[in-house]
């Protein structure tokens, strides 16, 4: 049995992703630094919240973070696209280990104020915008298209770990000797991570460069303007995400707050972080009898139906399995999607057209929150997650009645041209 399980690892690390020498890296990285991330992400707000400022301090720092943050994401997609992921990633690493290693400065000799955070803050969240379109671009560069879902699913998977070993570790180092080490293994997160981007080699540059070059006449306002596959995508992820920020931010704490206490809330957690691996691993199998539209529907009606079946499913097992459905569902259908906008966007504007679905995804954050403590302080709470199921649902199931979703196929790509859409009376994009 041993010798199976050793013959099996080793045809694991010289099959699919993991035969790409860049693509461990690159897992090495990501693993890292959201190992980091997660340690930050407990280390400031223990570090705002025992100095003078408290919850009004770190509700400016934080909002510092997410505005910059937001703003620089399609910024990051330009750079990426006119500079190359790589070296955008590499410039925001090296700036990020610098303004954390002047937090830990700042947390072992003085106390913070706005004044000295805000700056930090505004830096931090900056290059965390232009980092994110420009990691989701590099990757189809480094792995054949055929290994592009699979690597996909590893990426989240090595995510979906970190953000889970990330929390204890900064728990533990910020509970027996403060914010200081904490912020010191988020800044060692990072030089690990430009380590790693140091190390990769893409094998598909050329290949990029000479695609780049036949399609420069198609630009990215055609895009927009022209790709019917991505309008369609961006208008349900609006939907799907609006009600998704509300529900995970204010509702599910404020159920868990009411019915399950801070165990119940934590178990609830742990399922979202288990179903979202779960999700992942699944994304690598592509059922053949499926196109790919219809199995985004039937994905995201499963999320809508378990949200909206939270409160009523008997207590906490009950939602809690109901979470779990969810966010296998979620990390499924967030990997399938993402791969199909890899393929379908012209190389040479990938990190743009990537920017501008993660501002779909993460934009109407602060407009969710707000309207869903309005709506769950004026109607209740449990009323909440029906309303939000059905939303999810409606989004996906409008999305099914246009040609450019329902017909799409497994590598299609836009190139500007118009040709006839297979069962439809839309024009298409293109294909390769």
């Amino acid at each position: 049995m041993s010798n199976t399980r050793v013959t099996a690892a080793k045809a694991f690390l010289v099959s699919g992703p993991m035969a790409v020498r860049g693509f461990r890296w690159l897992l090495v990285g990501q693993f890292t630094s959201n190992v980091g991330d997660l340690c930050y992400a407990i280390a400031l707000p223990w570090l705002v919240l025992s100095s003078d400022g408290g919850v009004i301090l770190l509700g400016a720092v934080l909002a510092c973070f997410g505005i910059s943050r937001a703003i620089a994401i399609p910024v990051g997609g330009v750079l990426a696209d006119r500079f190359s992921p790589r070296a955008v990633m590499l410039v925001a690493d090296f700036v990020r280990f610098g303004l954390t290693l002047l937090l830990v400065a700042i947390s072992a000799t003085m106390t913070p104020t706005f004044a000295v955070l805000a700056p930090i803050a505004i830096g931090l969240g900056a290059c965390g915008g232009v980092f994110v379109p420009a990691s989701f671009a590099l990757l189809p560069s480094v792995l054949p298209e055929k290994d592009l879902t699979a690597g996909n699913s590893m990426s989240s998977v090595a995510t979906q770990l970190g953000s889970l070993l990330g929390p204890a570790l900064g728990g533990i180092l910020v509970a027996g000797l403060g914010p200081a080490p904490a912020l010191l293994v988020d800044a060692g997160s990072y030089l690990v991570s430009a380590g790693a981007l140091l190390l990769l080699r893409v094998p598909n540059a050329a290949a990029s460069q000479d695609k780049s070059a036949e399609e420069k006449a198609v630009t990215f306002r055609s895009v927009l303007l022209r790709g019917k596959f991505l309008q369609v995508v961006l208008v349900a992820a609006l939907i799907g995400n609006f009600v998704y920020a509300g529900a995970a931010e204010v509702a599910l704490p404020t159920l868990a707050h009411r019915d399950f206490g801070a165990g119940g809330y934590g178990i609830i957690l742990a399922g979202l972080g288990g179903g979202m691996i779960v999700g992942a691993l699944l994304a690598r199998w592509e059922p053949p009898w499926l196109s790919s539209g219809s199995l985004l529907v039937i994905l995201v009606l499963f999320m809508g139906t378990s949200v909206a079946a939270v409160p009523f499913a008997g207590g906490l097992i009950g939602a809690t399995v109901c979470i779990i459905v969810f966010s296998v569902a979620n990390g499924w259908s967030g990997i399938k999607i993402m791969t199909m906008l890899q393929l379908w966007a012209p190389r040479h504007m990938l990190a743009r057209v990537m920017s501008v679905m993660l501002l779909a995804m993460s934009g109407t954050f602060p407009l969710s929150v707000a309207l869903t403590g309005w709506g769950v302080e004026r109607f209740g709470v449990t009323a909440f997650f029906p309303v939000a199921g059905f939303a999810m649902a409606s989004g996906v199931l409008w999305a099914i009645t246009q040609p450019a979703f329902r017909n799409f196929r497994p590598g299609e790509q836009f190139t500007g041209t118009v040709s006839t859409v297979v069962g439809g009376s839309e024009p298409d994009e293109g294909k390769r």
